[in-house]
């Protein structure tokens, strides 16, 4: 499936207001970022994005021989790629398809060995045999490289899949490009263009009335997972609600914390972090029914088979939701089914498509996903490839057990360590074939890096999370506890900042709109572009006031808002 109709909205939303605030990427500014992507296997390879880029007329190596070193190892297919520069953004792309006699499907891997490294996942894709695949991906090198060798390893590590390759394509972007690409896609589909129109009482023009407008709410949610610690601390929540207009409990819905053991039912602390959300009108994540991790599953589940266990299953998911109805826009209703199967080893494949229909009975109101992690950080981990969450999605809604299963979001844990901007976004590009909401749903950057570099790591994930059309909301994953962190903070101890906490300040301020103060021309007419929310207007005239709001939500056409003083 292409991924055209997100796309196709941007294009159509460069609408003539747009030329005065938006920077639109044009043959000075360097190449236009290609969104284009697959999901399902081809009879014929497509035409490569960007024309073939830097591998324009190509041809692959039939028997690539690394000339970086003596040891004679030999790439098959493989491209030689001369000169590569320093901290440019490489995006790749190409169809792959598996040779007759060889494996019926495997996975495959794009790798990259340069002067001084070799990376081991620039983009990975399922392929199969008699069609063929789209893999995408990316890279970035810390130094300059005379000759790498891009090659294709396949997870059948027998020597016996051949591949074949088309449509390759390598397009470099330099960090100007690449922001501006950014720049454009957060303009438009963040924001909205507003006419707002003035006329007295007789539906005249009215010239030079002055225009306040105010964003009130943001209509893309950013925010950070909280703990107990949270609950009676008085710095710690005006700290949070300052800032966060979206949560997620880190432990406290998890089974393990209400039900330690077994018919013991402790909602203690997750009701009272609930009312601390209702409080201050902040949407929640429901984190998570089933954790398919033994690790954090009950003992006194673990040690459960049969119809004992299909019982307690049962019993949980009706307490919590019963509990909790309408209460969280979301549950992470399968949380890392990728990585492990604690409940599909022991009820059956089927037992997560048990797990949708109960919940949409529950709860119909809810956006039920599935989250995992390493989808979008890495394309390393086979268990969690983009393809394999894209291929489970397609399995729960294809199947319907005697009732209706919808999947309904798609959740990205994001746990990153060094990101890859060309490979994030590349994964991206796929999951938006779906056609369901996307979100990062627990943000963080390894506690290995220092704080500094945290926050540069964190900025780069933010900003790709943001300018991607199909992204709906960013959660970070920072709630506080006495010892810090689970991998990173925003604050001290003391609510002074970290180096993340400023970058996720400067964001929150950079993707609001500030306040607008203007009057209105002789058309009686007043024009700006807004981030997407909720808003409040007031016009000033003679000595009289009229006040109003007005909601932005997605849309390519201008937002008219007429009033009457």
């Amino acid at each position: 499936m292409k991924h055209s109709s997100i796309i196709g909205f941007i294009f159509c939303a460069i609408y003539s207001l747009h030329t005065a605030f938006i920077l639109v990427s044009s043959s000075n500014d360097g190449p236009f970022y290609d969104s284009t992507a697959y999901t399902q296997c081809r009879a014929e390879p497509e035409k490569p994005l960007y024309n073939g880029g830097m591998l324009k007329d190509e041809e692959a190596s039939a028997s690539g021989r690394d000339t970086l070193r003596s040891v004679g190892a030999r790439y098959t297919p493989a491209y030689i790629l001369r000169n590569l520069t320093q901290n440019t953004i490489y995006c790749f792309s190409i169809w792959v398809k598996i040779e007759a006699g060889s494996a019926s499907a495997d996975r495959v891997r794009a790798k990259l060995r340069s002067d001084n490294a070799t990376l081991n996942c620039v983009g990975s894709v399922s392929a199969k045999q008699g069609c063929w695949s789209f893999l995408k991906g990316g890279f970035l090198l810390d130094s300059p490289s005379q000759l790498s060798i891009l090659f294709f390893e396949t997870s059948n590590d027998d020597g016996k899949t051949q591949l074949e390759v088309a449509s390759p394509s390598l397009q470099p972007f330099t960090q100007d490009q690449w922001k501006n690409n950014q720049d454009y896609f957060i303009n438009t589909a963040r924001k909205r263009a507003v006419t707002i129109h003035v006329a007295g009482e007789n539906g005249e023009s009215v010239d030079g009335a002055m225009v306040n407008v105010e964003q009130i709410s943001k209509d893309f949610p950013i925010g950070s997972a909280i703990s107990k610690t949270i609950l009676g601390n008085i710095p710690y929540q005006e700290w949070f609600v300052k800032r966060f207009d979206a949560t997620v409990f880190e432990n406290e819905l998890k089974w393990y914390a209400t039900e330690p053991h077994q018919g013991e039912l402790n909602y203690t602390f997750a009701d009272q972090m609930m009312n601390f959300v209702r409080a201050n009108r902040i949407i929640a994540r429901g984190h998570n029914i089933f954790w398919e991790d033994p690790r954090y599953t009950p003992g006194w589940v673990r040690n459960l088979t049969g119809e004992d266990l299909r019982s307690a299953v049962n019993q949980r998911i009706r307490s919590l939701m019963t509990r909790y109805r309408g209460e969280f826009v979301h549950w992470d209703v399968s949380n890392e089914m990728l990585h492990f199967d604690f409940y599909e080893s022991r009820l059956g494949k089927n037992a997560s498509y048990g797990f949708f229909a109960a919940a949409r009975e529950l709860d119909s109101l809810a956006t039920l996903f599935l989250n995992d992690f390493n989808v979008v950080e890495t394309c390393s981990d086979e268990r969690s490839t983009v393809d394999e969450y894209i291929a489970r999605v397609r399995e729960l809604e294809r199947y319907d057990g005697g009732g209706v299963v919808r999947m309904d979001g798609v959740g990205l844990e994001g746990h990153f360590t060094r990101p890859n901007v060309a490979l994030m976004r590349a994964n991206l590009d796929k999951l938006a074939t779906l056609e369901l909401p996307v979100w990062l749903t627990e943000i963080d950057i390894s506690s290995t890096l220092d704080h500094s570099t945290q926050a540069i790591y964190l900025e780069q994930v933010l900003r790709e999370g943001f300018s991607h059309p199909s992204v709906n909301g960013i959660i970070l994953w920072t709630a506080l506890h006495p010892n810090g962190c689970y991998q990173m903070c925003l604050t001290d101890d003391k609510f002074r900042n970290l180096p993340a906490g400023d970058v996720v300040d400067q964001k929150l301020l950079e993707w609001t709109t500030g306040e607008v103060k203007a009057k209105t021309d002789d058309h009686g007419s007043f024009s700006f572009l807004g981030f997407l929310g909720e808003y409040k207007v007031s016009i000033i005239y003679e000595g009289k006031t009229v006040n109003s709001s007005f909601s932005l939500s997605r849309d390519p056409e201008t937002k008219h808002v007429r009033l009457r003083i």
